[in-house]
């Protein structure tokens, strides 16, 4: 039986991969966590008889340990990393969001714990440290993104040297074709429809921005160990192709199937075996086309900036992941535009120069420095 911490267990990733578990003979989850939701983090400890949460916001931690006598609960982000290194659990899923799974992935690593990776910011902030450290203890990474999990099972088939390029889909977000013009006005309820996937806040605005496929082409650097120059994005709206890799000798091998992420979610937690999903096996006479075009960087920017970010190096796609934050978080809030988002961004990356990394400590004065610039930015631009 392999014991499972789940850290981000009330959100999308989190509650599919319970249903994971659930399903599975061979998975027992003994630890969640959360950043704020107790409420349902109780719900969820109780139905999968799990005796240890932790919750990364102290208050709400405070709260949950009053309602709560199941069992214990642990608090802030000290909270998070006893959860992972006293459990004795053998596999981490890390589904939170924002540079907050950064510590906890390298809690996890640390310990020499295999890692299930759903936190793309753990390797958009940290990938250089983060990789380095799994590589010294000894723990896999394995991605949960439905994109790098295709990537991951499409390369490890392959003997090295034979893959000369890796490619991510996206489906284009609910804005593709629009021209740049037309996003001026466009309002928080139009960038959280999201025309595939079912996902939280951030990631979904992220998608409309084209900038979570820009975490994910230097999430793929970070992963594969590949040059920037070999990793390419295409536009695919029906999100069947998930991703692709072209070999050396011409060839070309796609991962296909329809977009549902318990799939990439039990791969990762089962990893090296596969399980039985009880999903719909692909059709492709049912889909009967399937569409590929190149994204449009002028319109959406932020495509363009994380490719700048990874390419200047150092602390960039650090500031690139903590200026996004904030500005993201200032859209959902009404504070600014949708475009805005990309221009407090492409400022914020101008503001401060990438500088050397060398422990982790340097990406945290870093994420600071750019999370008070990105706000003082996000008022000039709003105003």
């Amino acid at each position: 039986m392999r014991r499972i911490v789940i850290l981000g267990s009330t959100g999308s990733i989190g509650t599919q991969a319970l249903d994971v578990v659930r399903d599975s003979d061979e998975l027992e989850v003994i630890g969640l966590a959360a950043a704020t939701s107790w409420e349902p983090l109780i719900e969820q400890a109780e139905r999968h008889g799990v005796r240890r949460i932790a919750l990364s916001d102290e208050s709400a931690a405070a709260q949950a340990a009053k309602a709560w006598s199941g069992g214990e609960v642990l608090g802030g982000a000290e909270g998070l990393v006893e959860l992972i290194t006293e459990s004795g659990c053998d596999r981490v899923l890390n589904a939170l969001v924002g540079s907050a799974g950064l510590g906890p992935t390298v809690a996890t690593l640390g310990e020499g714990i295999d890692l299930a990776l759903a936190n793309k910011e753990s390797l958009v902030v940290g990938g250089v440290l983060v990789m380095a450290l799994a590589e010294a203890t000894g723990a896999t990474v394995i991605p949960v993104d439905s994109e790098h999990s295709a990537l991951y099972q499409l390369v490890g088939a392959e003997s090295p040297g034979h893959v000369d390029r890796l490619v991510l889909t996206a489906s284009g977000g609910p804005f593709r074709g629009r021209s740049i013009e037309e996003l001026e006005d466009v309002t928080r309820e139009e960038a959280l429809a999201h025309p595939t996937w079912d996902m939280g806040g951030r990631i979904t605005v992220d998608s409309a921005t084209l900038m979570n496929k820009g975490f994910e082409l230097i999430e793929a650097h970070h992963l594969f160990g590949v040059s920037l120059e070999q990793i390419d994005v295409l536009v695919h709206p029906q999100s069947i192709v998930h991703a692709l890799v072209h070999l050396n000798d011409g060839a070309s091998l796609a991962h296909l199937g329809y977009p549902d992420m318990r799939v990439p979610i039990s791969y990762a937690l089962h990893h090296p075996d596969r399980a039985d999903v009880p999903v719909e096996t692909l059709d492709l006479a049912t889909v009967g086309q399937l569409t590929f075009e190149e994204p449009d960087v002028r319109t959406f920017a932020c495509l363009r900036l994380a490719r700048d970010a990874l390419r200047a190096g150092g602390t960039a796609p650090c500031v690139l992941n903590a200026a996004d934050e904030v500005a993201v978080q200032a859209f959902l809030d009404g504070e600014l535009g949708f475009t805005g988002i990309a221009e407090v961004v492409e400022r914020a990356l101008d503001a401060l120069p990438p500088e050397p990394v060398g422990h982790f400590s340097d990406l945290y004065r870093a994420d600071a420095a750019a999370r008070e610039t990105a706000r003082e930015l996000v008022q000039g631009v709003a105003a």
